[in-house]
């Protein structure tokens, strides 16, 4: 269980960090309208991530107290 937490912590930091640099490179190089949607995207990205385990959760706790 640890281990998948600390999965998703990586994989959303590696998201940010790809992010950031993309971001950084398409601004330096002048495009900055796509660096702003690579950076709307990499959120979106990390928060569908995010949500996905959120609902996982959920469903962990429905299961434990049985709530139908």
């Amino acid at each position: 269980m640890i281990s998948v937490a600390v999965s998703t912590i990586l994989q959303i930091a590696g998201i940010g960090f790809l992010t950031a640099v993309l971001h950084t490179v398409l601004k330096l190089a002048g495009k900055e309208e796509f660096a702003n949607w690579t950076t709307l995207t990499g959120v979106a990205v990390a928060l569908l991530l995010v949500l996905s385990k959120l609902d996982d959760l959920l469903t962990q706790i429905t299961s434990v107290f049985r709530f139908q």
